[in-house]
C-alpha cells in the first residue's frame, strides 16, 4: 500500500489530491468521517481528533449549519451561504497546522435550499478565479425526494457548471429516513429506504460522462439520528450488489468502480460500518453522536463544577472567592470539544483510517487563502509582443 503521506500534501485537499485520496480509501478498505461543524469550535475539535488519530478528515456544513455559523440574529436570505464560506475560510487558516488532509465539504442540498448551493458555488468560482482552486473541496447534492429523472438532471447541470474546477459531487438517490437539520423523512415509504442497482448505475452512467469526480449516497434502510437495536433495517450488503451490477455493466475489472458514501451513520453497529466500507463506502456521515458527545463535555463540567457556577463571586472555597476560572467560556467550551474529539477518534477508528497519515509536525503551518494565479509581468508580455512584431514584418518584407 502506498503510503498516503506520499501522495497527497496535509491541509484542506481539492482536485485530483482529492480524487487520490478517495481512491487510496476505497483501494485500501477504510472510509473517512464527515462531520458536520457548527463553529469554530467544533471544527476544530474535529481537526484535533485527525490530527491525533493520525487520520484524513471531512468537515462538512448543513443549511442549517451555515446560518448559525453566520448568526442566529441575522435574518438574510444569503446567511447560510455566507456562514457556510466563514467556516470554509476559518479551515483553510487553521488546516495546515493540524498536518493532516482535510476535506471541505457541504451536506444535504434539498431542491428548496438550491439558492445556499449556489451561493457556494459563486464564492467557489470567484476563489477559483483568484486562485486556481475552489474553496470548498466537494458539495452535496440531495434531491432523492424528487423524481430520480429530476434529481439526476439537476445533478448533471450542476456537474457541469462544478467539473472544469474540480469540485466533487455528492449525490442522493433513494431516501435516508429520520430527521436532521429540518428535513424529516420520518414518515416515509419504507421501499424508498432501499436503492435498486439500476437507480446507481443510472446515476453513475448519466455523471461518468461528465467527470469521475463524483459519489453516491445509496440507501440501504439507513436513518438519521440515534435509534435502538432492531428499529432499523440496515442493509448494507446491497451495497456490493450494486458494485457487482455496475461491474458487469461496464465490462470492467474494477472491484468497486463506484465511490459510495453512508449517511445516517450514528448508531450503526461496528459490522454494519465495516460492511458498508468493504463495499465501497469512503465516507461516512457523522452528526447526532458528535452533537451528544459536545454537549456532555459541558454537562460533565457543570456537574463536577456545580458550585462554582452559581455566582461570579463566592464558592466552596470561600464566599470571597472569584469563580471567573469557571464560567470562561474557555473553560467550558473546551471540555465540549474534548469530549467530541474523543467522539471522532472512536469514529475513525471504526472507519479503519486512524494511521493512515502521518501529521506533518515539522512543516511550518500557514493558512490556505489562496496564492494569486502567476501571470506573465507586463514587461515580458511587450517583449514578446515586440519579438513577435518584428518576426511577422520580416515575413511580409521576405514574401515581397
Amino acid at each position: 500500500m502506498a503510503a498516503l503521506n506520499d501522495l497527497i500534501p496535509s491541509g484542506v485537499v481539492t482536485g485530483d489530491d482529492l480524487l487520490t485520496l478517495f481512491e487510496h480509501a476505497r483501494a485500501n478498505n477504510y472510509a473517512i468521517p464527515a462531520v458536520n461543524c457548527t463553529s469554530s469550535s467544533t471544527a476544530n475539535a474535529v481537526l484535533e481528533a485527525a490530527h491525533k488519530t493520525k487520520s484524513p478528515v471531512i468537515i462538512q456544513v448543513s443549511n442549517g449549519g451555515g446560518q448559525f455559523v453566520l448568526g442566529k440574529g441575522i435574518k438574510d436570505p444569503n446567511a447560510a451561504a455566507a456562514g457556510s464560506v466563514a467556516l470554509a475560510m476559518h479551515v483553510r487558516s487553521v488546516a495546515k497546522y493540524y498536518g493532516i488532509p482535510v476535506v471541505l465539504h457541504s451536506d444535504h442540498c434539498a431542491k428548496k435550499l438550491l439558492p445556499w448551493f449556489d451561493g457556494m458555488l459563486r464564492a467557489d468560482e470567484e476563489f477559483y478565479e483568484k486562485f486556481g482552486e475552489p474553496l470548498f473541496s466537494s458539495h452535496m447534492l440531495d434531491l432523492s425526494e424528487e423524481p430520480d429523472e429530476e434529481n439526476i438532471s439537476i445533478c448533471v447541470e450542476y456537474f457541469k457548471r462544478m467539473t472544469p474546477m474540480k469540485i466533487w459531487l455528492e449525490m442522493e438517490i433513494g431516501i435516508t429516513g429520520g430527521e436532521e437539520d429540518g428535513v424529516n423523512n420520518e414518515d416515509v415509504d419504507p421501499e424508498k429506504l432501499y436503492t435498486s442497482p439500476e437507480q446507481v448505475y443510472g446515476v453513475y452512467e448519466a455523471l461518468s460522462g461528465i467527470g469521475k469526480m463524483f459519489s453516491i449516497a445509496a440507501a440501504f434502510g439507513n436513518v438519521h439520528g440515534v435509534y435502538k437495536p432492531g428499529n432499523v433495517k440496515l442493509s448494507p450488503e446491497r451495497l456490493g450488489k450494486h458494485q457487482e451490477y455496475a461491474r458487469k455493466m461496464l465490462g470492467c475489472s474494477l472491484k468497486k468502480p463506484i465511490f459510495l458514501v453512508m449517511h445516517g451513520g450514528s448508531g450503526s453497529s461496528d459490522e454494519e460500518i465495516m460492511t458498508a466500507v468493504k463495499n465501497g463506502v469512503v465516507k461516512m456521515n457523522v452528526d447526532t453522536d458528535t452533537q451528544w458527545a459536545y454537549w456532555d463535555g459541558l454537562r460533565l463540567f457543570e456537574k463536577d463544577r456545580h458550585l462554582y457556577l452559581q455566582s461570579q463571586i463566592g464558592n466552596p472555597d470561600g464566599k470571597d472567592k472569584p469563580n471567573k476560572k469557571f464560567y470562561d467560556p474557555r473553560a467550558w467550551v473546551r471540555k465540549a470539544e474534548e469530549s467530541m474529539c474523543k467522539r471522532v477518534e472512536i469514529s475513525c477508528e471504526k472507519l479503519g483510517c486512524t494511521g493512515k497519515y502521518y501529521p506533518t509536525d515539522g512543516e511550518a503551518g500557514f493558512a490556505q487563502l489562496g496564492e494569486p494565479k502567476k501571470i506573465p509581468s507586463p514587461l515580458l508580455l511587450l517583449g514578446t509582443g515586440a519579438v513577435l512584431g518584428s518576426v511577422i514584418t520580416l515575413l511580409v518584407k521576405r514574401q515581397k
